[in-house]
């Protein structure tokens, strides 16, 4: 009967952890959909890039400033698509580390929580440094954009 009990503790404990689990589950389905954004932004400027690569050659003086000018620009957009995939990669990887430090303070009865609180934290500052990078990529973006009539 101890026994009996024991376990239904633990299974109790498990199912606990699993609902603690849900929400930074949930968090990760969300980062996988800002990385996807981010790739999609980022296969879009290098494709742009090297169409304007390809055309370096053949272009005239008075272009060639004009291509030049862009191709910095998208330049400087890859350098910030590719710092916000890093950092939105890092906080999903924290996220993953703290999941299991959930189920491993249950399954070892460890009181992680400050090393959960901890990482946690971490993961959230990389994911808005990951948002901020991207800001400022669409500033940068909508900045190159000329909207004089011509």
């Amino acid at each position: 009967m101890l026994l009996l009990a024991q376990e239904a503790e633990v299974i109790s404990n498990v199912a606990h952890v699993i609902q603690l689990a849900v929400a930074p589950v949930f968090l990760l389905t969300g980062i996988g959909s800002i990385l996807s954004v981010l790739v999609n932004r980022l296969v879009r400027v290098v494709d742009r890039f090297r169409v304007l690569d390809s055309n370096f050659q053949q272009a005239s003086a008075a272009v060639l400033v004009v291509i030049r000018h862009e191709m910095q620009a998208l330049s400087r957009r890859a350098r910030m698509i590719h710092w916000a995939i890093g950092l939105c990669t890092v906080c999903a990887l924290l996220i993953c580390v703290v999941i299991a430090m959930l189920f491993f303070s249950a399954m070892l009865g460890m009181d992680l929580s400050t090393a959960v609180s901890i990482l946690f934290i971490i993961a959230m500052l990389m994911l808005v440094s990951g948002l901020l990078c991207f800001l400022q990529e669409i500033r940068i973006a909508t900045s190159s954009i000329d909207v004089t009539p011509r």
